[in-house]
């Protein structure tokens, strides 16, 4: 039988393991909203600007929709949109990214991203860093992400998918 100390105990190595568990998955959760694998490509020299990806998926029965997202190591976090439009690939700020239930949306190049503009510290920006990235959801609440800062993008988001 398993006494209240030794709950305790276990509760505790839980709760310091999981953490890790996310961390290595680089998966989070929040409600019913996942968000796998944020990542952005190493700081290019002298570039103003860097993009943050990652995937959203909503395991819900109800919609929710992405209002925002903020990070220390920028002054501002923009939701943003590549759209064709006749043959010109344009990008524009979006006000949120809404989330169908059962519905996964791509942050990827081309697709959905997130703008950060006013670097504050591009020493974190280097292939092997990570940086810290709040995303703010209508229903699910905030979560924080680790991004990991990467010289290549990763080949399974490179499928430029905004929903399905």
């Amino acid at each position: 039988m398993l006494n209240l100390s030794m709950f305790k105990h276990a509760a505790l190595a839980a709760a310091l393991l999981m953490p890790a568990c996310f961390a290595y998955a680089h998966q989070y959760k929040i409600a019913d909203i996942e968000i796998a694998h944020p990542w952005s490509q190493e700081l290019p020299p002298n570039a103003p600007t860097v993009a943050a990806y990652f995937v959203i998926h909503n395991a819900g029965s109800t919609a929710d929709r992405l209002l925002g997202v903020d990070t220390p190591i920028a002054e501002s976090a923009q939701l943003h949109q590549h759209l064709m439009e006749g043959d010109v690939m344009k990008m524009q700020p979006v006000p949120s990214v809404d989330i169908a239930p059962g519905a996964t949306v791509t942050f990827a190049p081309m697709a959905y991203h997130v703008m950060l503009v006013g670097l504050k510290d591009r020493s974190l920006l280097q292939d092997g860093k990570r940086f810290p990235m709040n995303l703010r959801f209508e229903k699910a609440g905030t979560v924080i992400v680790d991004v990991k800062v990467q010289k290549q993008p990763p080949a399974d988001t490179m499928d430029h998918t905004h929903a399905h």
